[in-house]
């Protein structure tokens, strides 16, 4: 007798509209652009190399890719002012503001939760035959402004 696979929840159903949520999704939880928001939350309005300053890690070309995909899907306001050179900065929109608040909550669950983290990933390390090492959390990730990156090892 074959088991039924269970059925899967509504939310992930493929739809039209489900298709599209995914990719604002993508959009918003991938790495650069939670720091992005994070940061402009933050600064309120950067010019581009002081945001990338404070986006410790990030390449200008990702900056740059982030930031368009941003302001396409409406989160990030760019405005140009007309001078010699040209001045660009970048803020949340109303819409990106809301979207803070969600960030926010995320920074501060993963803060809560480090030694939780630390603490599971050392148990599934030992578990699996990896080498120990002080700390897993972090290993690659870029600080967020005024809370430094932990370094594993």
């Amino acid at each position: 007798m074959t088991k039924a696979a269970p059925k899967r929840p509504a939310e992930v159903e493929y739809t039209p509209a489900n298709c599209h949520a995914r990719e604002i999704l993508a959009r918003v939880g991938d790495k650069w652009s939670v720091y992005v928001i994070h940061v402009l939350g933050d600064a309120r309005t950067l010019r581009f190399n002081e945001l990338r300053r404070q986006v410790d890690g990030i390449s200008q070309r990702m900056l740059t890719v982030t930031l368009r995909g941003l302001e396409r899907d409406g989160m990030v306001a760019r405005t140009v002012y007309p001078e010699v050179p040209p001045r660009v900065e970048y803020r949340l929109t109303p819409l990106g503001a809301t979207l803070r608040q969600l960030v926010r909550a995320l920074v501060a669950w993963s803060a809560s939760h480090l030694a939780e983290v630390d603490a599971a990933r050392a148990e599934y390390d030992a578990r699996n035959g990896r080498p120990a090492t002080s700390t897993s959390v972090g290993r690659h990730a870029p600080s967020i402004r005024g809370q430094p990156a932990r370094a594993a090892g």
